[in-house]
Formats: C-alpha cells, structure tokens, sequence
C-alpha cells in the first residue's frame, strides 16, 4: 500500500494529467483563487480577452490590499475597473481597507484539502490550514478561472522535522529565518516544503501562516502543513467549525529531502539589508540605529503579532526620532486589538497606526529616509522595495521590532529583562475572533453579471499586441545583470510606478530603471528584438507578470540565464518571451552587453526541443543554450503567448 505525504494528497486529489515524478508537468483542479490590485489588474483584462462569461471555479476572491493610498486618481480608477470585473465575471469583491488577501483569505474562504491559484506569491500562506496553495502569474490565475488546470512541474517533498518548544523572546518568524539563513533564497527551489514532526503542536495556525508565507523567499513553490487540532481551533475561532477536514501524512510517509529543526535552540535572527536570505543572529548586529520600525504584513499578519509588540511597549515610549509604525493586517484583527486594549497600548506608545493593508511591504508610503535602518516584519527587503533608492531594510520578528522601537537601536530582546526590566508578556488572546464580513461583496447572479459593463478609466491600457516568435533573430544583449535579481528590480514597485499597474505603455517607463536608468529608451531606440543577460535565479520575488509584460513591449523576446526562478520564467513564457539556461554556465562570463548574439533556426530548435547552438558575432563564440518548457509552453512560446494562442486555436474550433 502506498503511504502519501500531505502535500501528495493533495496534489493526487486534484490532479488532471501527468505523473508524481519529479521534473515531469503535472496539471492540478483548481478550487479557488485569490487576486489583489497590483496583479489583479491584468488578471481582469485577460479574462475579458479571454471571453470568459462566468468564473468556473469554487471561490474566486478579488482582493484590494496593496494600492491603497489615493494621491490622484489612478488608483481610485483602478478600484472601480477591479469592481466592475468582479461584478462581470463574478468574483467576490473585498474592499479596500478590508485586509490583506493572505490572513484575510485564511480568515474566510481557506479550507484543509482545497487548492489555491493566487497571483500573488505569498499565496503560498494558505498552507498552513492543509491547503495546496501556489502563487504564480495573473495570467495562469485568468487560466484557472476560467476552469482550466494549473500547471506546474512536479517538486520535490521537502520534509522538514519539527521537535521541540520555541524559548521566550523567539516566534515563527525565527523559524523561517533560520531555514533562510541555512539554504538562501534559492534552496527551495523546485520543491515544496512540508512541515511535520512533535513540534507542530506549539504552533498555531497563524504561525504557521508566518512560516508558510516566506517559504516563497526560498524560492519553494509553496509550503503545506497538515490540518489537525491546530486549524480545527483556528477555523472554530472563525465560527467555521464546519469547513473542517483533517488531513495528515500517513505514519510512514517518506520524502525526497529531508531536514530537522529543534525549535528550543532558535535564537532571534534578522535579514540584514538587502536580502531575505542574508540572515544573523541579532545579537551579531545589536546596537545599529534605528530610524523606523514597521510591524504588519502578511509575513506577521496574526492577532498574536501584534498583541506582542502592544504588551512589550505597554506603558512606555518610543525614542523621539524613531518612527514607529503599525499596519493592521484585517479589519477583523484591529477590531480585536482595540476590544483587548492593545491599540491603546500601541498608540499610547507612539505608534502611528495606518489602515489594513500591505502599503509599506510594496513601497506604498513609509519609504524610509536616506541613511537610516529600517527594521519591518515583512517578508522582503530586495533593493529599493520600500520605495527608498538607497534603502537599508531589515527582517526580523515582531519581537525583534518591538525591542528595536523601544531602545532606537537593533536590540537582541532577550537583553530586555537586564536593560529595561522587561520579562516575557502572557498574552490572553480571545477564543472567538470579531467575525466581520460587511466588507466583502459577493458574486452577482449569472443575469445580472452579463449586463454589467467594465468601468475602465483612462489609466487603464489594452493588453499590448504579442507577435509570434521569429524564425531567426540577431539581436544585441541590451542589458547584463548579476545573481537573484528580482522583479522589483525589473518592473519596481512603490508609489511612483504602481499606480500605471494597469497601462503598460506608461509602466514600461519604469522597466529596469534601478540596473539601468536609460534601458527604457535604449530599448525603444533601439525598435527591434533584444537580449537580456541574467546569472542565478533570475526573476526572484513578486510574481507580477508585469515583470514580463513590460520588458516584452520594449522588445525582450529572448532571456539567457544561468537559472530562472519559477515563477518569473513562467510569466516569461506566458508572454512570449524565450526563456534559456546556459548548457555551460561559465559561458555567461564571455558574454557582454552589445554584443550580437545570433539565434539561427530559432522556432525550429525551440519546436524539437533541442539545444540551441548561438553564434556571438561581437567575438565570434559559440555557445549552447537549452529551453525548460514543456510542449505546452513551446506552443506558448511559438504562437508570442498564452492569449495570442488561445486566441488562434478558438479561431480554428
């Protein structure tokens, strides 16, 4: 008899085609899906080009949480267009200001044994109440509404042991950073990691919640953990007792990978600047100044997070030239903290609180100031995220944060006790959470949705036209960038550019500006196809396709790296752009910007499958080049993307 793991539960539950074997593509049923406004957007206007009439799945839930300061009129039009399309193709609508889509998508919708589409890549969350949750691009998520599976190549199970009790002054967020600070940002990928052992019964499912979201910075593509007594308490605090299902791995149950972790030698850590993965111990770096403390995000979202942070700074004051700064993660979790005192207790102490949603975690206002340390809960820290150029952002737990908002300096909180008096607090959470559904709005009736017209603003572009792939190309390598280069770093977030999320043209203004401030018009210059050179893990972080969609109306039509990230190279394919892996990696070293590269044969090799033979007229090298895509996504490829292809094959039917 075989004995299954939990995440190949769920995979075997849902599968559609292909096999349990590592490397192979499988397609997965996809039961629900979430969107927010800085992807949901394009996801909108794919499944108007795509005709869709009616989601086809369980649960769709169109989230607003991140763009949500209104300095003009872009992104109040940005609300309207995401309303009308809920409304149209119904989706549930959740308003802004109702909460972040992770916790808030927990609080709701999540269930033990669904799978979850999200383009957001922190979708992966979910994972912690039993659920096979992935994030991947708009694109892919338009696709699932539509009814059509998932698709993804098989990971490893990644089985990471739990033993052991987290000491005092340590929290989930400890966990993660230590997983970080043994395997970078790249250890997990192709792989899904799945948490088990003794330990798991000293977590809550909202710290596991904190563990499974920034599973996504080791490039894993997602985390699960089982659904046992844990979320059967989290889901009864929701009063959805009923929406229960245990599921468990069998007793002997093997995996690919294994690792352990004996949470009793955890120590508080941090993420020094500028890398989830550049993880010490704080005491390595306790006594930097501090200039801004920041708690909130998804990657700290729980009740317990922040009632943390209210008891440490309970009756005392933050330093004078500190800002210390609170975002609410639901409405439903600020309306526990102020039943418990806590917000008082926040607010008493200086804290400025800020409106439920991700705002800083995107570069959405609380930029830091140029030359000081900013400490945040949140899962990122890539360069110039916060909105801030020449940031220096650090990761920590909301202990850390706390210590470091009432010393102004990077405190290691277990020294609290010797500097401030400070011991442990209890925390005496409520047993019940303050249910608040007002602000979600659910799907109209099928007669009303097709009489509902999408309210599209002046800010709101056509999807860009996507020729298909040329049978040769000789094009220079316009750009050459370095290892675990992100999509912040391609297509930035922030309050400058976000807000053009839903006009291409306009945002492609802004397309590798922090690398190269000309390469917008070098590109446009230059009017044809053109190279982008990339080293290891290429596309890290967001899955915004935005990412590949701007880049690809300036003219990117091939990407040559050592390494992609998943899904980055999945957007690339999904809009036509050819993504390739050196066969020798060292021969990224020969290669410089402006040199020609000539691909020869070019859809013919694609089409077989074979390795591509490249020909650098600059120097005279030759190098060999290989694709990753599955049959399908060569189609995909071939035709200049998904649409284009959907778009000829419904012609032919």
């Amino acid at each position: 008899m075989t004995t299954l793991s939990v995440a190949e539960k769920l995979i075997s539950s849902h599968l559609v085609s292909g096999r349990l074997r590592p490397g192979e593509e499988i397609a997965i049923r996809v039961d629900q899906t979430l969107t927010q406004d800085a992807t949901g957007t394009l996801v909108m206007q794919e499944l108007d080009a795509l005709g869709l009439q009616r989601a086809r799945t369980g649960v769709s839930v169109q989230y607003v949480d991140h763009n949500l300061l209104q300095a003009d009129e872009r992104n109040a039009e940005d609300h309207r267009f995401l309303y009308s399309g809920c409304r149209r193709f119904g989706l549930w609508y959740s308003k802004p200001g109702n909460g972040v889509s992770h916790p808030t998508h927990m609080q709701r919708f999540g269930r033990p044994g669904a799978t979850l589409a999200g383009s957001d890549s922190h979708t992966c969350a979910a994972g912690s109440l039993g659920m096979l949750a992935i994030g991947v691009g708009g694109l892919d998520v338009a696709m699932a509404i539509a009814g059509e599976p998932m698709y993804l190549r098989m990971p490893e199970i990644w089985g990471v042991r739990l033993t052991g009790e987290l000491p005092p002054w340590t929290s989930a967020k400890d966990v993660i950073l230590e997983m970080l600070r043994r395997h970078g940002v790249s250890g997990g990928r192709h792989r899904i990691i799945e948490y088990h052992g003794p330990g798991l019964a000293t977590l809550t499912a909202m710290d596991r919640h904190v563990i499974a979201n920034m599973g996504a910075e080791l490039g894993a593509t997602t985390t699960v953990f089982p659904a046992d007594a844990a979320v059967r308490r989290f889901l009864a605090a929701e009063g959805r007792d009923a929406e229960f299902t245990e599921l468990i791995a069998d007793a002997d149950a093997g995996y690919d990978v294994t690792e352990e972790i004996d949470l009793s030698t955890i120590e508080p850590l941090i993420a020094k600047p500028s890398s989830p993965g550049n993880v010490v111990p704080v005491r390595e770096v306790a006594g930097t100044e501090v200039g801004q403390v920041v708690v909130g995000s998804s990657a700290n979202p729980g009740l317990r997070d922040f009632a943390i942070v209210a008891a440490m700074v309970a009756g005392r004051q933050t330093p004078a030239g500190l800002s210390f700064d609170v975002n609410p993660t639901s409405r439903q979790i600020l309306a526990d903290l102020t039943t418990m005192g806590a917000t008082t207790e926040l607010v008493s102490a200086g804290a400025r609180l800020h409106q439920t949603g991700c705002l800083g975690c995107i570069g959405m206002g609380q930029a830091p100031a140029v030359g000081t340390h900013s400490l945040r809960t949140f899962p990122r820290n890539f360069p110039g995220r916060s909105g801030t150029i020449d940031d220096s952002v650090w990761l920590c737990s909301p202990e850390t944060a706390a210590a470091a908002a009432l010393t102004g300096r990077i405190t290691d909180p277990r020294d609290l006790a010797r500097d401030l008096g400070l011991t442990y607090p209890e925390l005496r959470l409520p047993q019940h959470s303050a249910i608040n559904t007002a602000m979600f709005v659910p799907p109209l009736p099928p007669e009303q949705a097709a009489e509902v017209e999408l309210d599209r603003g002046p800010n709101i572009s056509e999807l860009p036209g996507l020729d298909p792939l040329p049978a040769q190309l000789h094009a220079p390598v316009l750009l050459k960038v370095g290892d675990d280069i992100s999509t912040d770093e391609i297509s930035p977030a922030g309050a400058r550019a976000l807000p053009f999320r839903s006009n291409i043209p306009k945002l492609a203004e802004f397309t590798f500006t922090q690398i190269d401030p000309r390469y917008p018009q070098r590109a446009r210059d230059l009017g044809g196809g053109h190279v982008v050179l990339g080293g290891e893990n290429y596309g890290q972080g967001s899955s915004r396709e935005h990412a590949a969609i701007a880049p690809r109306y300036l003219g990117l039509r091939i990407v040559v790296a050592k390494s992609f990230a998943r899904i980055h190279g999945q957007n690339l394919a999904n809009f036509g752009i050819l993504p390739l892996e050196f066969a020798d990696p060292a021969d990224y070293d020969r290669i410089n910007p402006g040199d020609v590269l000539e691909f020869d044969h070019l859809r013919d090799a694609v089409t077989a499958g074979q390795e591509l033979a490249v020909r650098n007229r600059t120097s005279g090298h030759h190098y060999r080049l290989r694709n990753r895509l599955s049959p399908r996504q060569v189609q995909a490829v071939l035709a200049g993307g998904q649409i284009p292809l959907l778009m000829a094959s419904s012609a032919t039917r």
